[in-house]
């Protein structure tokens, strides 16, 4: 099973996002108890006024990453456990966390039947007005949220009752466990985007602040979507890399 992907253009982001990438890759690499970099000294390194910067940095203190003492510095509280991920292979974020050992849970699941648009009509080629299943839900890792998954199905391909009886996040290896329909590859655009407000509140950030979103289609073998879905990752906690074939040797 692959994972076709079409990687995001950094120069897209905006500055700030551009900053919070950074001060995010900053954070990983310091050791949880050290001071990070003054405030005036951070602002000048990177370029950005110190009320921007602050913005910025409001996000990972919500999270708990790090945390401002006054008149002393800013400290590293700990990270983040890294899920480590090559794109070429289609994994949950359950698979990838017992990879590592991590405990993952379920939170704010919301199922519902919903009609669907030009867009849910063209993305499973299905009818307009059709009913659809639509399942969201937020992802936990160290009691702090992670990811926040939306998955769009036809009603004919994962019932509600599937959802709701040992549902542990993951329509994938439902489908997987279940071994109908086959499953052959999941095609994904990647781009970086700022969260709105319904999914700033559900991961418990900012708005606006920076996500890694992929939006994919899971294919079956015959060439049918039967899973459209929106997937918004915490920058810091996932890492994906891409594996690629020199051309002489494809």
């Amino acid at each position: 099973m692959s994972q076709k992907e079409a990687l995001p253009d950094v120069n897209t982001l905006s500055p700030f996002h551009r900053l919070q990438a950074v001060i995010a890759d900053l954070i990983a690499s310091t050791p949880p108890g050290e001071r990070l970099p003054s405030e005036p000294e951070l602002a000048k390194q990177l370029n950005a006024s110190r009320a921007t910067l602050r913005e910025a940095m409001r996000s990972f203190e919500g999270q708990g990453l790090i945390r401002r003492r006054q008149g002393i510095g800013t400290f590293v509280m700990r990270h983040a456990h890294v899920m480590d991920t090559g794109l070429e292979i289609l994994e949950s974020i359950e698979t990838l966390a017992k990879k590592i050992q991590l405990d993952v849970k379920l939170d704010d699941v919301v199922i519902r039947h919903i009609i669907a648009n030009e867009e849910l009509s063209e993305a499973l080629n299905v009818s307009q007005g059709e009913l659809l299943i639509q399942v969201s839900r937020v992802i936990m890792a160290e009691d702090h949220p992670v990811a926040y998954l939306i998955d769009v199905l036809p009603e004919n391909v994962l019932s509600e009752a599937e959802l709701t009886n040992g549902f542990t996040g993951s329509v994938l290896d439902i489908l997987l466990s279940r071994g109908t329909p086959q499953l052959s590859e999941s095609v994904a655009e990647i781009k970086a985007v700022g969260a709105s407000p319904d999914i700033a509140r559900a991961l418990q950030i900012q708005r606006n602040d920076v996500l890694q979103l992929f939006v994919a289609k899971l294919y079956t073998n015959d060439g049918q979507v039967v899973d459209y879905s929106y997937s918004y990752f915490i920058p810091g906690v996932f890492r994906f890399h891409v594996v690629r074939k020199v051309g002489s040797n494809l």
